[in-house]
C-alpha cells in the first residue's frame, strides 16, 4: 500500500493544485510532466506551491482525545473512543498522519533536488529550496514526535524500487531536521511583501528550530539543549519581526493570515479551498453552521475551568451559547448531550456559506509560542526565571487580561508556563507534544477520568503505533515497543 501511495504521488505531484497554493499565488500544472516540467522559474514556484498543501497533516483530534482536553462523543466512528480509552491498535484510523507526511517529504525532495537544474535567479532559487527544507524538516518533526525513529529519504523518490527504508535512530532524525533549519534560516528573508504573506520566513525556521531544542531537552534538567532553545528563541524575538495581536481574538480572524503572529499556519480560502473545523466541533446539529454541527469531541472540564473567569481567551476558544432567529441556546460543560455541550469555537469561520468551507488558517507555530518556548528555557537553563524569561511570560498573559507573575521559585515558574502553553495553544496541536516531552503523559490522562474514560494508558502509549498498513508494506519495519 506504501508503494502505491508513493507511485500515485509521484504521477500526481505536479497534477494537485490547492487553496494554500492560491492564496501563494501560485499556477496548476495540470497535464505537465517531469518531460517537461522543472524548466522555468514559474515551474519551480508551482511546484514549490504542492509543498505547502501537506503543512496540514495534523488533525486536532488525536491531540485533544489522547490527553486531557477532550472528550470524544460516544456515537460515531468506534476508533475515536478507542484512541481516548487508549485501546490503541496500529489499524485505528485516527493515529496514521504517515502516508501525508512523507507525501509532503517527497514533494519537498523534489524541489530541493529539481531546482537547482533550472536557469532562474540564484537568489530566488536558493530561498524556494530554504522553503522546502523547512516543509520537510516540519514533517520529520512530527514524525519523530509521533513514532519516533522514523525512515529518512532526502532524494526525490522517482521509482518504486527501493520504497522498503529501514528505521533510523530519533538522533538521525533530528540531526536531519537541525541541518534542514539551520541551512534554511540563513537563506530565508525576516519577511516577505504582502502578495507573498505565509511563506516560510527566516523567524518561522529559528522557532521551529527553537520548538525541537525544547523537545530535545526533555526531563533533562542539564540539558546542553535548554540554551540552544532558549538562544533561538530570543533571535525570533529580537528580529522584532513578529508579535502579538492586541486582541486574542484577532490572531484566528481571516484578517491574521500572514500577519504578524502566525509564523506557520495551513492557509484555505473560504467557501473555495476550507476546512470544517468550527463545525466539527460544533454543538449537533447546531443550525448555526451550514449543516449544523458535527460535535465529535467536546472539551473537558479539566481544561474549561482551567481559565481564569477573567482570561479573554475562554470565550474565544469555547463557545458556551449561541443565538439563531433570536433565540439563544445555553450550552453546558457536563450536559452529556452532543447538541447541548459546550464547544471549540477557535478557528471557527463564522463567514463560511458550506459544509467545509472554512477558511481561517490552521496556526502551525505562532510567536505566542516562540514567547513560552523562550520562557520555559531561559528558567531551565539559568536554574531560575529571568527578568527577560517573566518578560515573555508576562506578555502572553497581559494579552489574555491576567496580571503579571513575579517572585515564582523555579518550579512554579516552570508550571506556570505549562499551565499557560495549555490555555494559549489549545485546539492547536500541542497538549500531546507538552505532556510526552514533560513526561506528564500518563498522570494527565489518568487523571481526565470523565465519562468514565478508564484510559489502558501504558508508558509506551507516549508513541503511536506505525499504522497497519504500512508495516504490510515494509518488511522491515520494526514495530513501535507494545503494539
Amino acid at each position: 500500500m506504501i508503494k502505491q501511495t508513493i507511485y500515485m504521488l509521484m504521477v500526481g505531484i505536479l497534477l494537485t493544485g490547492t487553496a494554500c497554493e492560491k492564496q501563494l499565488d501560485i499556477a496548476s500544472v495540470t497535464n505537465l510532466t517531469n518531460a517537461t516540467y522543472y524548466k522555468t522559474a514559474e515551474d519551480a514556484k508551482s511546484a514549490l506551491g504542492v509543498c505547502y498543501k501537506n503543512m496540514g497533516v495534523l488533525d486536532p483530534f488525536p491531540d485533544l482525545v489522547t490527553t486531557d482536553d477532550a472528550v470524544p462523543f460516544l456515537s460515531g466512528a468506534a476508533d475515536r473512543v478507542l484512541l481516548w480509552r487508549y485501546n490503541l491498535t496500529p489499524s485505528n484510523s485516527f493515529i496514521n498522519i504517515y502516508s501525508g507526511a512523507y507525501a509532503g517529504i517527497n514533494r519537498s525532495n523534489t524541489v530541493i533536488d529539481r531546482l537547482p537544474g533550472i536557469p532562474m535567479n540564484e537568489d530566488l532559487k536558493n530561498r524556494y529550496i530554504a522553503e522546502a527544507k523547512v516543509l520537510r524538516a516540519l514533517h520529520y518533526f512530527n514524525l519523530v514526535r509521533l513514532y519516533g525513529g522514523v525512515p529518512v529519504t532526502i532524494t526525490e523518490t522517482t521509482t518504486l524500487e527501493g520504497l522498503d527504508i529501514p528505521r533510523k535512530g530519533v538522533d538521525e532524525v533530528y540531526a536531519q531536521i537541525e541541518k534542514d533549519l539551520t541551512e534554511a534560516e540563513n537563506v530565508l528573508p525576516p519577511s516577505y511583501p504582502a502578495a507573498d504573506a505565509g511563506r516560510v520566513t527566516s523567524g518561522a525556521a529559528k522557532g521551529l528550530l527553537a520548538k525541537v531544542f525544547l523537545t530535545r531537552a526533555g526531563t533533562d534538567k542539564n540539558s546542553p539543549f535548554w540554551a540552544r532553545a532558549a538562544a533561538k528563541a530570543k533571535e525570533v524575538i529580537d528580529q522584532g519581526v513578529y508579535g502579538l495581536h492586541a486582541n486574542f481574538a484577532d490572531a484566528f480572524a481571516l484578517t491574521a493570515r500572514g500577519g504578524k503572529e502566525n509564523m506557520l499556519e495551513v492557509q484555505y480560502l473560504t467557501d473555495v479551498y476550507g476546512h470544517g473545523t468550527g463545525r466539527g466541533y460544533g454543538p449537533r446539529a447546531a443550525p448555526i453552521f451550514p449543516g449544523g454541527g458535527s460535535a465529535i469531541a467536546r472539551p473537558t472540564e479539566s481544561l474549561f475551568n482551567a481559565y481564569a473567569a477573567n482570561d479573554k481567551r475562554k470565550p474565544v476558544t469555547f463557545m458556551t451559547s449561541y443565538t439563531y432567529n433570536g433565540v439563544t441556546t445555553n450550552l453546558s460543560i457536563t450536559d452529556p448531550d452532543p447538541s447541548k455541550a459546550v464547544s471549540f469555537q477557535k478557528l471557527w469561520d463564522r463567514t463560511a456559506k458550506t459544509n467545509g468551507g472554512e477558511g481561517t488558517s490552521r496556526p502551525v507555530l505562532r510567536y505566542a509560542d516562540v514567547l513560552l518556548i523562550y520562557a520555559e528555557a531561559a528558567n531551565e537553563a539559568n536554574g531560575a526565571p529571568t527578568v527577560e524569561a517573566y518578560t515573555a511570560l508576562n506578555d502572553v498573559r497581559a494579552r489574555a487580561g491576567l496580571a503579571d507573575l513575579n517572585g515564582l521559585s523555579y518550579q512554579a515558574f516552570k508550571e506556570a508556563v505549562w499551565l499557560e502553553r495549555r490555555l494559549e495553544l489549545a485546539f492547536e496541536n500541542n497538549r500531546r507534544f507538552d505532556l510526552v516531552r514533560t513526561g506528564r503523559l500518563l498522570d494527565a490522562v489518568k487523571a481526565e477520568n470523565s465519562y468514565n474514560r478508564n484510559a489502558e494508558i501504558q508508558p509506551f502509549h507516549v508513541l503511536f503505533p506505525i499504522p497497519l498498513s504500512v508495516m504490510d508494506a515494509s518488511p522491515t519495519l520494526e514495530q513501535n515497543p507494545g503494539y
